[in-house]
């Protein structure tokens, strides 16, 4: 069985797959209007969401198929203490895709582990987010005719972001990547993912204290909001929800065809005054997101099909050690009882399987 958890789960040729079936639904909508009559779809949402829940819901809709599931774990039997692989096992028996999000980090691998039908991570924590980052690629795909020789920067809050790591690990598997990362020293991207994704894929990176100084240069701005839910000391949030705005003036000096992309929802990180600029795409990549996530519908129903023996490349025995335990408070593992799952990277670190925190 076939699941989307990482970016990485699925080739280049196969997110190019994706791709060109959105675009063929763009241009064809009432070809693909009964492409899965008969099919449900589950939405998981463990936590508040908005454009993702409903944009997994509009798309199953207009694929032909039907929606269940639930936008609140406080409603459902996870609030007697089921957990997410009783979940699965049984919301399996009645659809035959599931989309989830959860606030813990590997909350969606537990549930690939143990589901007959295909799961896809709409976020999990602070992790991956890797239907997002189908999203931007088709958004950029579209707006910028290519997906190779951009130069990317990374705008905000850097360090919790999902959508982030998410986008650097598949546009690192583009050839001509530049990632530029503008961020406070506290909200940097996590030192591993320049380490592991952008160094080990030759990917050119640079840390930068100011838009001002790059703006130039830039064919991508992605923009990010400081996420008040991630951080645990309140003082610190309030201290750097403004670090970082883009407004007209910023934009100056940015080039013509630019592009600025946010995954959205945004507090004050845009200023009102950029939405009427034409390189302003955020509200375009939402839309594409509706298109994106029915072509991977569509993809990973039709893969489940035709391939139904033919797994996600995932994980091996030899990687429990149930004697050790993860340093990451918000990691799955440390919330329910499943095997602890650690790898070793090439520098000899061991990081979690489920949220990729380093071993301490």
């Amino acid at each position: 069985m076939r699941h989307l958890i990482d970016t990485t789960d699925i080739s280049v040729a196969e997110v190019d797959q994706i791709l060109e079936t959105a675009l063929d639904i763009i241009a064809n909508r009432k070809k693909y209007s009964e492409a899965c009559k008969g099919k449900k779809l589950a939405t998981l949402f463990y936590e508040p969401s908005t454009r993702t829940r409903l944009s997994f819901t509009s798309a199953m809709m207009e694929l032909g198929g039907n929606v269940l599931g639930f936008s609140d774990a406080a409603s459902s039997s996870v609030s007697k203490g089921e957990t997410v692989a009783d979940t699965v096992r049984v919301i399996g028996c009645f659809a035959d895709i599931i989309a989830m999000r959860h606030s813990k980090e590997g909350a969606p691998l537990v549930a690939s582990h143990y589901s007959e039908v295909p799961i896809i991570n709409a976020g999990d924590g602070s992790h991956a987010h890797p239907t997002q980052t189908l999203t931007d690629l088709l958004t950029i795909r579209r707006e910028k005719g290519r997906l190779n020789d951009l130069t990317i920067g990374f705008c905000g809050d850097l360090k919790f972001g999902r959508t982030v790591h998410s986008l650097i690990k598949a546009l690192s598997r583009y050839t001509g990547i530049n990632v530029i990362l503008i961020a406070p020293e506290e909200l940097r991207l996590p030192s591993y993912i320049r380490r592991e994704v952008c160094d080990k894929n030759h990917v050119p990176t640079r840390e930068v204290a100011t838009m001002e100084e790059v703006m130039s240069e830039l064919d991508i701005l992605y923009m990010t909001r400081v996420q008040k839910e991630r951080f645990l000391d309140e003082e610190e949030f309030e201290r750097l929800k403004d670090s970082f705005i883009l407004n007209p003036e910023r934009l100056r000096t940015a080039k013509k065809d630019m592009i600025i992309l946010h995954p959205l929802p945004r507090v004050n990180e845009i200023t009102r005054a950029v939405d009427n600029d034409p390189r302003a795409a955020y509200f375009r990549q939402v839309e594409n997101g509706k298109f994106v996530r029915m072509a991977l519908i569509y993809t990973l129903l039709k893969w489940a099909e035709e391939r139904p023996t033919t797994p996600t490349p995932r994980l091996d025995t030899t990687l429990v050690n149930n004697s050790q335990r993860c340093s990451n408070r918000q990691c799955i593992s440390n919330c329910e009882d499943v095997d602890h799952l650690f790898r070793t990277t090439e520098n000899g670190d061991q990081r979690c399987v489920y949220c990729e925190a380093r071993v301490k």
